[in-house]
Order: structure tokens, then sequence, then C-alpha cells
């Protein structure tokens, strides 16, 4: 709190005396170092393995670097997506449900958007599927904003509603408009909620899009889909391998985005 009332004009506050990182502070750093270390290691022995084994005519048709790259960036892609249209849906929608002309519509959308995240990824991605006829990208993209909006849209209402009133009204006594109290006040103590529900969301968005080669969509699913039905262990390995990397890789970004973006002196 004092580190927001010293960035309003004519608020003073005095500095809180530095402390020691806590355990858990100290761990959660370690991880962040050791988290890409192990992925990368952990990956590349699944591939190098893979693809260094005696395979049969199936399993070299399927995995060879050029396939690979494909699905692995058509995952990518999907995830990259999923995570755009959240952040321009949920965040504005956060924030309108925040004020008071819209507060009385939060219940509704949060209903709507816990039905999203309770139903089955896979029987989202289906009905969206046969109910549009479209395929492909925005056939698993689209269900998967809806699957994974929760997180976000929570956590930015809930973000902003922790604000202390004390810090809402020094803004105004200032002279901020509602805006400014928004934009200077209220979100920034608002970011590192926000960027946890978003680090959620991504995990999500990473794991339910191995789905999406049920609709043509590609992605690693493919890989895990094709080595279960032709039996083909070393192809679900790979596949499973990349898709955990991946996700983990995604936790990881997330959580230095956390504690990169999250406003100095707030915690």
């Amino acid at each position: 709190m004092t580190a927001v009332a010293e960035t309003l004009p004519g608020v003073s506050g005095t500095r809180s005396t530095p402390q020691r990182p806590s355990v858990e502070a100290r761990s959660n750093r370690l991880r962040l170092f050791i988290q890409p270390i192990a992925v990368v290691a952990i990956v590349g022995a699944v591939v190098v393995w893979a693809l260094s084994s005696d395979l049969n005519a199936n399993e070299r048709e399927t995995l060879n670097l050029p396939t690979i790259l494909t699905l692995t960036g058509q995952h990518v892609l999907i995830t990259l997506v999923v995570s755009v249209l959240v952040v321009a849906i949920a965040i504005p929608l956060g924030i309108a449900l925040t004020r008071p002309m819209f507060k009385r519509l939060s219940p509704v959308f949060l209903v709507i958007a816990n039905i999203g995240q309770a139903a089955p990824a896979l029987g989202v991605i289906v009905l969206f599927f046969l109910w549009s006829g479209i395929e492909g990208l925005w056939a698993v993209s689209i269900p998967l904003v809806f699957y994974t909006l929760l997180p976000v849209l929570r956590n930015t209402m809930v973000g902003i509603q922790q604000v202390p009133a004390a810090l809402i009204d020094a803004g105004r006594g200032v002279g901020m408009s509602a805006t400014g109290v928004l934009m200077r006040v209220e979100l920034p103590l608002a970011v590192p909620l926000i960027l946890a529900g978003l680090r959620t969301a991504l995990v999500l968005a990473v794991g339910t899009a191995t789905l999406a080669f049920f609709v043509n969509g590609g992605g690693l699913g493919q890989l895990i889909d094709t080595g279960y039905k032709l039996q083909l262990n070393s192809v679900m390995y790979v596949g499973a391998a990349l898709a955990i990397g991946l996700a983990l890789l995604v936790d990881w970004l997330g959580g230095m985005a956390e504690r990169w973006l999250a406003p100095k002196g707030v915690s």
C-alpha cells in the first residue's frame, strides 16, 4: 500500500524496510531458473532418443524433424490465438463488470464462464465444430477461449475489487478522474492477479490444444493419436513429451511475466 501511495501526487508515505526474501520466494526463484533447463533436457532427450532409434517405416514417416516442427508450430499458434482472444475479451469485460453501471451483470457472466470451464473441453470443441461447420485453427481456438476465459475474468474482477477504498479515495482526492484512478491505482494493483489468471489460462490452453486433431486443427495431439491408433509407442512418447514440455515452458514464461511485469513494491 505504501508503494502505491508514493505514486499518487500529493500523497506521502514511508518506505518499508527491505526484508530478506522468504523461503517461498527463494524457492520460486530457484524453480524459475531450473524449470526451463529441465524442460529442454527432458524434451531434447526424448526427441533425440526417438529420432536415433531403429524406427520402422510407419515411425520414420511420422517422426521426422519437419513433421515435429510443423505440429509443434500449430500447437503454439493455437495457444497464441487463444491467449490473445482471452486477453482481449476477459480483461476489458472484467473491468466493465467492476464498474457501478454493469456490476449487477457480473453474476451472469461469471456463471457463463464457469459453465465454459466446467464443460468437458472435447465436448465444447466438437459441439462448436458440429454447429459452425468450420474446422482447423478457428474450430479449436474459439471453443478454447470459452473454456479458458474464467481464470482471467475472475482474477481481473477480484484484483480490482480488492483494492483498498482508501487508495481510491486518495486518488480522487488529488483530482484524478474515475478513468485516472482505474489506470493509475486499480489496474496496477490488480496486475499480479491478472497475470496469475493468464498463466493458468495459458497452461489450460496448451493442454486442451492436444484435442485439436479432432477438428483437423493439427497440434501435438496428432502425434499422440497416431501413436495410439497404430500402436507406435515412440510416436506417443514424443507427442506427450513435447506437449508436457510446452505446457511447462508456458508456465515458466507466465512465472517470469508475473515476476517482471508486476509493479515494483506490490506483492
